[in-house]
């Protein structure tokens, strides 16, 4: 995380650099932001407001330096123009059109949040820009490719999550009764929606739910209803500032219920310190990415490369954030479609992303990125784990989620 004095400048500079870029004048490059020596990537980040933890996503600027030192993608430097939208859906509005209409940008990269993405879904169809990885498991994003089919999703959705959970629960305690705590908005609504379908059918069952408003100062009081709720198991759909807070709301509240914490908000060192690491014993999550801090990815070349180039663009940031490790292996996708565009534009970029069958070096063993025209869930693999010590330990195999429902 950077200092919040200095986003504003950072900001500027981007900016600045970016009003260089301007749209192609030739048939070589039908669209903006490309060229023979650079391609302009642009992205809208929280790196203010109440989910200013999500801002270190832009790990993805680690890779992207790596990629540049190394000459770049087929001989093109990447450039990483970033503004924070402070987590409000109208200030992504104004950001993507000003990266859009402004800096002509070749291609949209990781915006996060779900009302955020689809705040923009319908302008940047329309524009026909890619909106590649985007930062949130809706499915709505996945669902329909025959009317968004500019959008690409960058992460395991969230109905693979839930029914994930619902598996995990059927196996470790199938009379659970089921607590949930979810955001009210897409996001939220989204995963509770997942959770509620994926335990139909079980012995699962669920018995209380609360949501919170990403505006109000604490969720104490919605932990308290759901402890007296009886239930015995309980699934944190929230993202990390209020996250924290609930897991620390449960610890002083004496409750001891199974804990089930949403992947977005899995974070050490953003979520799970600031409750307490003591608080956060047998906390369960689900992972898609390999973690430095699991001795098993020790010598692992992947990760060893992560660290060198993480530490060299962000010298004291934390290379076990799993926040951090998402933006860079997402970065490592979209340099991986860069690489096989078979033509130089916005169609060929967007082509390559929706015909892929790729391993990348972040992502779990057995963990592939596979997509198809038909098939707009890239990453459908998703291993559990448990929080014990100071770190996440992966839980058996991965699960293919997509054997677990239909989307």
């Amino acid at each position: 995380m950077m200092p919040r004095s200095l986003i504003p400048m950072l900001a500027g500079a981007l900016m600045l650099a970016a009003s260089s870029a301007a749209p192609a004048q030739d048939g070589k490059y039908p669209d903006p932001g490309i060229s023979d020596t650079e391609v302009v990537i642009g992205s809208s980040y929280p790196f203010s407001g109440p989910a200013a933890a999500y801002g270190v996503v832009s790990g993805a600027q680690a890779y992207f330096g790596l990629v540049n030192d190394r000459g770049g993608v087929n001989g093109r430097k990447i450039r990483f123009v970033v503004l924070d939208d402070a987590y409000q859906p109208s200030r992504v509005v104004t950001n993507i059109r000003q990266l859009v209409e402004r800096d002509h940008v070749f291609a949209i990269f990781n915006i996060g949040g779900t009302a955020h993405n689809l705040a923009v879904l319908n302008y940047i169809n329309e524009q026909k820009i890619p909106q590649l990885y985007i930062n949130t498991g809706a499915d709505v994003f996945g669902l329909t490719p025959d009317k968004n089919p500019w959008t690409l999703i960058g992460i395991p959705s969230y109905g693979s999550e839930a029914a994930a959970f619902a598996q995990y629960l059927n196996q470790v305690k199938p009379q659970a009764k089921v607590s949930v705590l979810y955001q009210a908005d897409a996001f939220g609504q989204d995963l509770l929606r997942g959770l509620k379908t994926a335990v139909q059918g079980s012995t699962v069952s669920l018995v209380a739910e609360e949501s919170y408003n990403p505006t109000e100062p604490s969720v104490d009081s919605q932990v308290g209803k759901l402890q007296r709720s009886g239930a015995d198991v309980f699934v944190n759909f929230s993202i990390p500032k209020f996250a924290a807070q609930a897991i620390r709301r449960v610890s002083e509240l004496g409750w001891k219920p199974l804990q089930l914490l949403t992947s977005v908000s899995a974070s050490t060192e953003l979520v799970l310190k600031p409750a307490g690491l003591e608080t956060a014993q047998g906390i369960v999550s689900t992972a898609f990415l390999k973690d430095p801090s699991d001795p098993r990815f020790a010598e692992d070349p992947g990760v060893l490369e992560y660290k060198v180039a993480l530490t060299k663009a962000f010298l004291k940031a934390n290379p076990s954030d799993p926040l951090r490790i998402r933006g860079y292996a997402l970065a490592q996708v979209l340099v991986k479609a860069l690489q096989d565009m078979k033509e130089p534009s916005r169609v060929g970029l967007m082509s390559a992303a929706v015909h892929m069958d790729a391993e990348l070096p972040m992502f779990l063993p057995g963990t592939r990125i596979v997509t198809s025209p038909t098939n707009y869930f890239p990453i459908q693999h998703l291993t559990i784990e448990r929080f014990e010590g100071d770190r996440w330990a992966l839980q058996g195999e991965p699960i293919d989620t997509s054997k677990l429902r239909s989307h």
